[in-house]
């Protein structure tokens, strides 16, 4: 019988890793979900079938009957609260599967806090934008005991995601780790696009011109996000794919590893200086690719191209 499975948190990610987990998960229980924002939960529910999801008005009801228990929060407070209350009951033999990018000394804490208790836990940040999530190719990253590892497994490669990435029998926090640097490699990509397209510009060359040696040379991720620059997507959209308050966490978590250990990282600290600029002008609406607005700004464009 297919263990009981629970998911606390509905953002852009963690809706299209229900869905897949609902259509391609071989689960033979409704899949328990709850949000903050019940109605959120209702949405997702009405949408991947009633008879296939159950919706609860609490984590502790989330919690108490799931086997295995996935966390998607947008930050380390979120994760260490819904953690907070989970033990606030018996945890003994249930696994807890962090899928949130918080700072790998979080995951290390919650990890000890937990095993503590007789629980089990993975952390499995992923890598992706929702449009992946949705469509369920997902890179998922595991670490934590081999034994817990391969609970989780039956729901990444092949449902959730097309590939994992395995760190068996080494700390919960590893999979952070990779996490946070690998997210200053986005953060780079975008300051690296922004300022060549700003340079294009301003040069004559022409942002389309380069945009087309970028697809040529660079196809992916990119080309991708080069497009949504020169579309004008880094200001018009009303709901960003990649918060700027959680790439400006994330960049604070590198920035923070980085100080520890003694790593120069002067590529993101600009990065993160644009993001600030971000956050003042676009509140919520900001996005990672909305740094092409910032640098455009301090080199004496509009922060809007007009796309």
């Amino acid at each position: 019988m297919a263990p009981q499975l629970a998911w606390i948190g509905l953002g852009n990610m963690g809706r299209g890793m229900c869905k897949n987990l609902v259509e391609k998960g071989n689960l033979d229980k409704p899949l328990i979900l709850y949000n903050r924002t019940k109605s959120r939960a209702d949405d997702l529910s009405a949408k991947l079938g009633r008879d296939k999801t159950k919706v609860v008005d609490s984590i502790n009801d989330a919690a108490k009957s799931a086997d295995i228990i996935f966390i998607c929060l947008g930050d380390d407070a979120a994760v260490n609260s819904a953690v907070d209350v989970i033990l606030e009951q018996d945890v003994k033999g249930k696994l807890i599967v962090d899928a949130s990018t918080v700072h790998p000394d979080t995951t290390n804490a919650l990890e000890k806090r937990l095993t503590a208790k007789g629980a089990e836990f993975v952390g499995m940040p992923v890598f992706g934008a929702p449009a992946m999530a949705d469509a369920g190719s997902l890179i998922c990253v595991l670490a934590g005991p081999s034994s817990s590892i391969s609970k989780v497994q039956p729901y990444t490669k092949g449902v959730m995601g097309r590939a994992d990435i395995l760190y068996a029998d080494q700390p919960s926090g590893t999979s952070t780790l990779l996490k946070i640097i690998g997210n200053t490699f986005i953060l780079n990509m975008v300051e690296v696009l922004s300022e060549g397209h700003v340079l294009a510009e301003k040069t004559g060359l022409g942002p389309q011109n380069l945009h087309t040696w970028i697809e040529a040379m660079f196809p992916g991720p990119y080309a991708a996000y080069s497009a949504r620059m020169l579309a004008g997507d880094y200001y018009k959209r009303e709901e960003p794919l990649f918060h700027v308050d959680l790439a400006r966490k994330d960049a604070r978590h590198a920035l923070d590893l980085a100080a520890k250990t003694g790593s120069s990282v002067p590529a993101l600290q600009v990065a993160e200086r644009h993001l600030g600029k971000v956050k003042e002008r676009l509140g919520g609406r900001g996005d990672i690719p909305s740094i092409y607005g910032a640098v455009r700004e301090e080199s004496g464009l509009g922060f809007e191209n007009g796309g």
